[in-house]
């Protein structure tokens, strides 16, 4: 019978960071997935790691943005009809959230991940050889409205309180950094302090890489499998079954298929989103993310091209995929800018775990002794992923945390 101290369940960049951060403890660790390290929720995100976030994302504040939405032609967001008597509960709970002074608790509350989030992906990435995949130019962010801008202020006020720099730019002054746009935005927010990667999957195996340098082992096994064994737990892999004394979860949406079983019922939604990738036009070059706020879209460059990101669809999570936000969105984006072919035949679909109070739970699994939890990041996974691993380490090896984890933790649930 195999056994280690620990072992964590989701090989996408949250559980393959934890793995990492627990071997780098000295602690013999596996590292468990039913399919490649990276290729699930991880493979598909905006490959941005936001130092500079400071608000989470927010329940529509006026009736004509959520009319846009119910009556299906808003680009930024869809849903299934079928799927809305399940999610009700879950948007309530998330408008609840979105008042503006819980918004600013959890800015406030989440700031100690984000501050971290950059120099801990630098120093992983240091170490496991990724650092060539880093570029350190910033985001831009576009608005096409005086309004559209105007509802910014109160998140810029907050990033002069935290200490992170911006700047303000005309549609000029932002042709200046990406002569590619055309200007048919009315203003621009220059975000210097985000990192973006030109191949997250990349990325992420060199952490796995990394890991197995310091004696991780990584096996394919389903996590659903995992139960109480004497003390510890078991959990069943191609290899054979494997005993540990510390088990983490870092499933991403597949959480729930896991913890509902344990009596650990969490109030996880999901926000679908979907890419695309295109050939980069020679005449139309781009060097860093752009994110047409009113529209809902990002398009970074990449090494496999320019990919496309859509906002949020609400769906089950394994509902056939419908990609209508790409139909709503491209005749804006081609007033933008000018993208080449598609560079691939297939629509990438995936669920973003989601807590409606737009925090992660990164801590205890409430009532399970040896249980631990590293769950619910939402957009933010890729960001979160290094600075989780590094708390949930602190915590589990008795070390002095970086931070108070109290916000992050299960019970404000329960």
């Amino acid at each position: 019978m195999a056994r280690t101290d620990a072992t964590v369940l989701g090989a996408g960049i949250v559980g393959t960071s934890i793995a990492l951060q627990l071997a780098k403890r000295g602690m013999s660790v596996a590292l468990i997935d039913r399919g490649p390290i990276g290729e699930e929720t991880s493979y598909g995100n905006s490959g941005a790691i936001e130092g500079s976030t400071t608000y989470p994302p927010a329940f529509p504040s006026s009736l004509t943005a959520l009319m846009r939405v119910a009556f299906k032609q808003a680009s930024d967001a869809n849903y299934h009809v079928s799927f809305l008597p399940q999610v009700a509960p879950w948007l309530l709970k998330f408008r609840a959230a979105s008042r503006a002074d819980r918004i600013l608790e959890t800015a406030r509350l989440n700031r100690p991940l984000f501050a971290r989030a950059i120099p801990e992906h630098e120093t992983l990435a240091l170490e496991s050889g990724a650092a060539r995949y880093i570029r350190k130019n910033g985001w831009i962010k576009l608005y096409r409205s005086a309004q559209g801008f105007a509802a910014l202020q109160p998140e810029l006020n907050l990033a002069r309180e935290f200490g992170l720099p911006f700047e303000v730019l005309d549609p000029e002054g932002a042709r200046v950094l990406e002569p590619s746009l055309n200007p048919v935005f009315k203003h621009a927010v220059f975000w210097p302090n985000v990192v973006s990667l030109s191949n997250p999957l990349a990325v992420t195996r060199a952490y796995a890489a990394r890991f197995s340098a310091l004696g991780g082992v990584t096996l394919k096994g389903d996590a659903r499998s995992l139960h109480r064994s004497g003390h510890g737990w078991r959990v069943d892999t191609e290899q054979g079954p494997l005993d540990t004394s510390e088990a983490i979860v870092a499933l991403g949406p597949w959480a729930p298929d896991l913890l509902e079983p344990l009596g650990i019922k969490l109030p996880f939604g999901f926000k679908r989103g979907y890419h695309r990738h295109y050939k980069t036009e020679s005449s139309a070059p781009l060097s860093r993310p752009v994110i047409d706020v009113a529209a809902g879209y990002l398009i970074t460059p990449m090494e496999q091209g320019i990919r496309l990101t859509t906002g949020a669809e609400f769906a089950a999570r394994d509902a056939a995929p419908t990609p209508v936000q790409f139909d709503r969105l491209m005749p804006r984006l081609n007033e933008l800018y000018r993208l080449g072919e598609r560079a691939d035949d297939k629509t990438w679909l995936g669920a973003r775990p989601c807590f409606p109070d737009s925090r992660p739970v990164i801590g205890r699994a409430p009532g399970q002794k040896g249980l631990w939890l590293a769950v619910g990041h939402a957009h933010w996974g890729l960001t979160l992923g290094p600075v989780t691993g590094r708390l949930l380490g602190e915590m589990m090896a008795g070390e002095l945390p970086f931070c108070d984890p109290t916000p992050y933790a299960a019970e404000r649930f329960l």
